[in-house]
């Protein structure tokens, strides 16, 4: 028997079940800057809450003089998202729905929140026609004022006006949301990232005055080769139009001219990323001004290369969610800009909006700073694929008016960005009809940008020919494939045509990502290749609660009780949730850095390439430090005038032996970064000898107790390990082959899809387990030297341990040698041997590179120097905890409060963290550690590289540790 519902419950279900796009709305527009009245709406709102459609009724809620029970409505702030102000849980899923696949029938289990709000209107306002603006719900919401339904909003991410004229009356009027958090339309917006329904973006009425300005459309378009601009400003007028409108651009001298003409301009300077010229501009009519700033810039394709300006362009991006650890989606201005600031800062240039409009006002931030945008339509049903693609809405008919209006509003409130260089009609949402329509739409509507989609191989109605997390050798060889003449295919003619471009790639993931530069090589060596966004800027964790030692609890898909999730995949962004940089973003810096530099073999030169789009270097000064033997210094490098794409050869005089750093910086404060900001560098390190004694080595002694005495250190002959240094108690040292694994670890690498992760081909093997049989204990003249076999329980591979000791009586030399035996079926993640202290480091001091972490195919920002960090920042703590922190190290002191160790060799990787790699490996988020009460060190011959296949490429083959004989020299040293 069906469950009875009210006539309003029927009602609801029926729209809920609709494909169709909201009623009610007016045309979608531009996003103007208009001097006509407006009253913001933000701020506290009641609302109430019913388990699912099913339970709605008709209480007249909706009206002024409704009676409604106190105790069920509570407030909540607007904008916001109901399941963090305590209605309601968040819950992530990255590909799968949620809830069954049922198009277009969303599951009955669905939250209903019904919003009141009570509001005077400002006088102001009732003197002309208004409507009301809804910027961001996120769900299927109906809207009412004063109990008279204006409408109903589909499209969580993107701008809503609802007319209102004639229903805002003056006085006290009441608006009210219905909100459900599932509807046909959930299955369009699956789209990697927190489900999290509420209006999260601003409610704001507007006056629209008779005769005033209700769409632009600025078309300003420049001629690289005379300097040119061509200016059209096309205008739709409001009702009751008196007058035509007019046009004024005074710093171009254009005053009251008229709209909907071009406007040919002698000369203008053109808006780029690196130069964002805007000039102010205004729209009038006698009942309104329209206040717009105009860039000027020409996007385009030649050749099979993207463009600006006539210019070759390449992107530098990330691909950016809107994400607050407190406040979800939304995101205040302020901190938008500081992101901004923060990429600029870090070389970025470009930014994907994955994977739906930002808030109407980053554009402006975007437009002012200067960044290449892909604005992306509010799109993806990625959960399709789970079923084969059956019923996906894309190739559905009943589906194309709401894909129709979706990517309508998207443009139309964009249009007039200069930063806007290319549309996306979405993410990961198959093929099919739907998308094809409104491919040729969006190109009709606007054919001075590009249009993009990733998920069709076929590229027949896109302007840029995209993938995700392809592999290094495959971006190579589409960047080298034969000349579309020689495809007979008409499709693959088109796609050869195309600049290629990676929307997705390096995900950035735990420890990573591995391998930008081998990415970036590739980009800067094959002109058809526009670069790439990496995947991605933020991570999405939710605030939660302190850990034992006080730590700030990070939270992530599963920390909330959902059933369907996918765990901490949304932990992906070079940036932490608080945006504090992670050591990812410093490697970025470097390989996206506008100048690349040089340094010859034998220091005879500098070869400066410049790789800005229109920048000479004149902003730029360049300085080079000597770090040796006599105490540093610094001289300023004289540079050459080298325009934008060019390169110079710059003479040098260097001292042999010394660390030599080159550095440039910008002279003055812009472009987002103070003066004294490092633009580039380079550096070029003389090989440093394996450290020795300087005094004549001390023999071994043994004592009747079992104990092995060398200089200040002691073994148990029983097992041939030390066990003190001095005072320091040394525990558990061992040799290991295994590290706590990452997410990238944990990952399937597309490269090999028929392998299992790397972490579960070590757990097959038992790396981590790893057991030890003596062989022998021996005395070589001086040396101690001990032979050990280590192997995993159930294999017949293992590796043969030589470790030779010596000491000068004040410290301990290790030469230690790791061969393998057998048939090992996995690379390893290390070599090199564990130690244990039973006290917790407070910091450590090293002389080596840094200050960020280094693994083989990371740490492109790391230079070499004398660093000091605290014990969390040497470990680098992630939020699921991992593998990190390496530093390769010459010299490096680990401070035990009272007493040190200290560590020397040569650019020997060396770790230090508080806790195991079993109780790393064990633990799910980071609060969750213990508190710190000793110190786990591993001093490695060599480690694996980490690569990206949390999603996408593994580990190079060049980056891989196959099983090999390794050798390390260290020595070690109590002080303090």
């Amino acid at each position: 028997m069906t469950t009875p519902t009210t006539p309003t419950a029927t009602r609801l279900l029926t729209d809920l079940a609709s494909p169709l796009p909201g009623r009610g709305a007016l045309p979608p527009r531009a996003h103007l800057h208009s001097d006509a009245p407006r009253q913001v709406l933000d701020g506290t709102w009641q609302v109430r809450l019913r388990p699912s459609p099913r339970h709605v009724a008709d209480d007249g809620w909706q009206h002024l003089d409704a009676r409604l029970d106190p105790a069920n409505w509570t407030p909540v702030q607007v904008p916001g998202h109901l399941p963090l102000q305590g209605h309601g849980s968040p819950s992530y899923t990255n590909v799968d729905y949620p809830f069954p696949v049922d198009p277009p029938f969303p599951p009955d289990d669905n939250p209903v929140a019904e919003h009141r709000l009570v509001l005077v209107a400002a006088p102001e306002l009732l003197a002309h026609p208004c409507v009301l603006r809804f910027e961001g719900v996120d769900g299927a919401a109906t809207v009412w004022l004063n109990g008279v339904e204006l409408g109903t909003l589909r499209g969580s991410r993107l701008t809503t006006e609802l007319a209102c004229t004639g229903v805002l009356q003056p006085g006290t009027n009441v608006l009210a949301v219905r909100l459900a958090q599932w509807s046909a339309h959930s299955y369009l917006e699956d789209q990697d990232m927190w489900w999290l329904p509420g209006l999260f973006r601003s409610v704001t009425l507007l006056a629209r005055p008779r005769g005033g300005v209700r769409d632009v459309f600025v078309h300003a378009g420049f001629d690289h080769r005379d300097g040119s601009g061509t200016l059209r400003v096309d205008v739709e007028l409001s009702a009751g139009a008196e007058a035509p409108a007019t046009l004024s651009v005074p710093a171009l001298g254009l005053h009251d001219v008229a709209v909907g003409v071009p406007h040919h301009v002698v000369s203008v300077a053109p808006w780029t990323a690196e130069t964002p010229t805007l000039y102010d501009a205004q729209v009038h009519t006698p009942a309104e001004t329209v206040n717009l700033r105009i860039g000027f810039r020409t996007v385009g394709i030649e050749d099979a290369c993207l463009l600006l300006n006539g210019v070759p362009l390449l992107l530098k991006g990330v691909n950016r969610h809107e994400h607050d650890p407190r406040q979800g989606r939304r995101v205040d201005l302020a901190a938008a800009r500081a992101e901004l600031l923060l990429m600029k800062q870090h070389n970025i240039n470009a930014i994907r909006t994955s994977h739906y409009p930002p808030q109407a006002d980053f554009l402006d931030l975007a437009d002012e700073l200067g960044f290449y945008l892909i604005v992306e339509n509010d799109l993806e049903t990625h959960g399709f694929e789970r079923v084969g693609w059956r019923s996906n809405p894309s190739d559905d008919p009943r589906w194309l008016a709401a894909y129709q209006d979706r990517m309508q509003r998207t443009v139309e409130r964009d249009k007039n960005h200069p930063s806007v260089l290319v549309w996306s009609l979405g993410n990961e949402a198959g093929t099919g009809a739907n998308l094809d329509a409104i491919a040729c739409w969006t190109r009709d509507r606007d054919p001075d940008r590009l249009v993009h989609y990733e998920g069709d191989r076929r590229s027949r109605h896109v302007d840029l020919y995209s993938r995700m997390y392809a592999l290094v050798d495959e971006v190579e060889a589409i960047a080298t494939e034969p000349p579309a003449e020689t495809f007979t295919d008409p499709d693959e003619q088109h796609r050869r045509r195309l600049p290629f471009l990676l929307c997705e790639y390096a995900h950035a993931m735990g420890n990573g990502p591995g391998g930008l530069s081998e990415y970036q090589d590739l980009f800067h060596r094959y002109p058809r290749l526009a670069g790439g966004f990496i995947w991605e800027w933020v991570e999405h964790t939710l605030d939660g609660p302190t850990g034992p030692d006080g730590r700030p609890g990070q939270l992530y898909g599963g920390d909330f009780g959902e059933r369907v999730h996918d765990g901490n995949f949304v932990v992906d962004g070079l940036v932490h949730a608080d945006r504090t940089p992670g050591p990812g973003l410093a490697d970025l810096a470097r390989v996206f850095s506008p100048v690349s530099l040089e340094l010859a073999a034998d220091r005879s030169t500098l070869t400066v390439v410049n790789r800005y789009h229109s920048l000479d270097l004149s902003h730029l000064e360049a300085s080079c430090t000597f770090d040796g033997p006599e105490p540093a210094s610094s001289v300023p490098v004289p540079l050459p005038e080298i325009p934008a794409g060019s390169s110079a050869v710059v003479p040098l005089r260097l001292p042999p032996s010394a660390t030599v750093t080159v550095v440039l910086r910008r002279r003055t404060a812009g472009d987002g970064c103070p003066a004294g900001h490092e633009v580039a560098w380079t550096q070029q390190v003389p090989a440093r000898p394996i450290p020795s004694f300087a005094a004549a080595p001390v023999a071994p002694r043994r004592d009747s107790d079992g104990l092995i005495h060398l200089g200040p250190a002691v073994f148990d002959e029983h097992t041939g390990m030390p066990v003190r240094l001095g005072t320091l108690a040394l525990h558990d040292v061992a040799v290991g082959l295994w590290r706590a694994p990452t997410d990238n670890d944990r990952g399937m690498a597309s490269e090999e899809p028929e392998l299992p992760p790397v972490a579960e081909q070590w757990a097959a093997a038992r790396l981590d387990d790893l057991r030890t049989r003596l062989i022998e204990v021996t005395a070589d003249g001086p040396a101690l030297v001990v032979r050990t076999r280590n192997g995993p329980p159930v294999l017949d591979a293992g590796v043969d341990v030589t470790w030779r000791w010596t000491s000068d009586g004040n410290s301990v030399a290790l030469e230690c040698t790791i061969e393998p035996y057998g048939r090992w079926p996995c690379d390893w993640g290390r070599a090199g041997i564990d130690l244990r202290l039973a006290a917790p480091t407070t910091q450590v001091r090293w002389t080596g590179w840094g200050p960020g972490p280094q693994y083989p195919d990371t740490g492109q920002g790391a230079r070499y120097g004398t660093f000091v960090a605290d014990r969390d920042d040497y470990a680098v703590r992630t939020v699921r905890p991992q593998e990190h922190g390496a530093r390769r190290v010459d010299d490096a002191t680990i401070d035990l409060g009272g007493s040190a160790l200290r560590v020397r060799g040569s650019a020997l990787p060396l770790t230090v963290r508080p806790w195991s790699r079993g109780v790393v490996a064990a633990t799910g988020h980071d609060h969750e550690l213990p508190v710190p009460t000793e110190t786990w060190i591993s001093l490695d011959a060599t480690v694996s590289g980490v690569g990206s296949a949390s999603c996408g490429q593994g580990v190079l083959p060049q980056y891989r540790l196959a099983p090999a004989t390794q050798h390390l020299h260290v020595l070690l040293q109590q002080t303090g």
